[in-house]
């Protein structure tokens, strides 16, 4: 009988369209990936255990530092538009003339520390240069000082949300300072607020270290 011939296949496997999709997928990631905005001054926070995260968005913090530094921020990504209509009460009712540039400078900026009438000159800046200013911190007294107006205007601007407030405050943050941003608070009318740490894992044992170990089982 004749032998029967099978014919041979190429074995080679084409990995462009491959290659192709994992840069795609790449890619992907790194335009999605939201990095951590460079703040203005290093804070190391108290530690504790917690179990609500962070919020990204309706959010007002409040950043005091070991020398008693207070700086001001919104968290508010999802509609900036909230950032610029702060600047802009603020701009205008302390008559302050500041720019269509250096508005967008401030909804662009992640924290502003400075008092009303240096605040041109900061927003001036461009802001990748923003980094090597120092400054100041926000004036602040008993009655809340300029903290109180920047407080009260992205309340304003936040109508209608649920808002978080939070306080960052260093470790070896003096209670004076401290005691000055809750003023500047009360003096809004707000009496609830986030205290921002550095997590810690739950003591062994406890409901919320049992919750955690079967989370990270699952």
């Amino acid at each position: 009988m004749p032998s029967v011939k099978i014919p041979k296949k190429n074995t080679d496997v084409d990995m462009t369209p491959f290659v192709d999709v994992a840069f795609l997928i790449l890619t992907f990631f790194i335009m999605a990936t939201k990095f951590k905005p460079a703040e203005p001054v290093e804070i190391k926070t108290p530690n504790s255990v917690s179990t609500k995260a962070l919020p990204e968005n309706d959010a007002i913090l409040i950043t005091l530092d070991s020398s008693g530094r207070i700086f001001f921020s919104m968290l508010a990504e999802k509609d900036p538009i909230q950032k610029y209509q702060v600047i802009k009460n603020i701009s205008d009712s302390r008559k302050l003339g500041l720019t269509e540039t250096e508005m967008k400078n401030f909804v662009q900026m992640h924290a502003v520390g400075v008092s009303f009438s240096s605040l041109k000159q900061l927003l001036s800046i461009p802001i990748d240069d923003q980094k090597s200013v120092r400054q100041p911190g926000i004036p602040i007294d008993t009655l809340g000082g300029e903290l109180f107006y920047w407080i009260r205007d992205a309340n304003s601007a936040f109508a209608g949300k649920k808002v978080n407030y939070m306080v960052k405050g260093d470790n070896n943050a003096k209670y004076p300072s401290f005691k000055m941003v809750l003023d500047a608070f009360k003096k809004n009318d707000i009496h609830k607020f986030n205290l921002i740490t550095m997590l810690e894992d739950a003591p062994d044992g406890t409901p919320l270290a049992e919750t955690r170990k079967k989370a990270k089982t699952k």
